[in-house]
């Protein structure tokens, strides 16, 4: 935000981690490239581990891959990251159905009917959505995975959602 980004040594980091990874968080976060998580962050090789899915969305792959990041290799941070001007989020809202796609909107609908009416091209009605599609994401992990519910129960593991502005590089943080 400040503008200013912390000096890295890539090649170094990536000796430092080359042998083993403990990362300490995990970000679910949207495909759009506008969005990497290591740059809006900044972050470098070997801080997170990053699962990325157009929404994001959950399903069985997202949550084997929370809980490994979890169980099995010690992150202690989960965060579901949304974003303004999600183009899967603005899918959703308009109904946009083809091939695999439209398995994966479909579990944005939720927070599409949650929202009430409006358009895709409302930039205030599709980050609500998308907000929406997020906290909807935080209570499926919960609600599909035993064994991080386990973890967050015990306060081994946190959880939150948050969204990123496309803007301003703001990220705003919520439980």
């Amino acid at each position: 935000m400040a503008g200013e980004t912390t000096h890295r040594n890539l090649p170094a980091d990536v000796r430092a981690t080359a042998g083993d990874q403990r990362p300490f968080g995990v970000v679910l976060s949207c495909i759009d490239s506008r969005v990497p998580v290591e740059l809006v962050f900044d972050l470098t090789i070997g801080d997170v581990f990053s699962v990325r899915i157009a929404g994001p969305v959950v399903n069985r792959d997202v949550l084997g891959s929370l809980e490994f990041a979890t169980k099995a290799a010690d992150a202690r941070l989960v965060v579901v990251l949304g974003h303004t001007g999600c183009g899967a989020v603005k899918g959703a809202i308009d109904g946009v159905r083809f091939g695999n796609l439209t398995e994966t909107l479909g579990k944005i609908f939720p927070a599409v009917a949650a929202s009430g009416t409006g358009r895709s091209e409302d930039r205030d009605y599709s980050t609500r959505v998308a907000e929406r599609n997020v906290r909807n994401a935080v209570d499926e992990i919960r609600q599909k995975s035993p064994v991080l519910e386990e973890m967050i129960g015990a306060g081994l593991v946190r959880l939150v959602g948050a969204m990123y502005d496309v803007s301003t590089g703001r990220a705003v943080f919520f439980d």
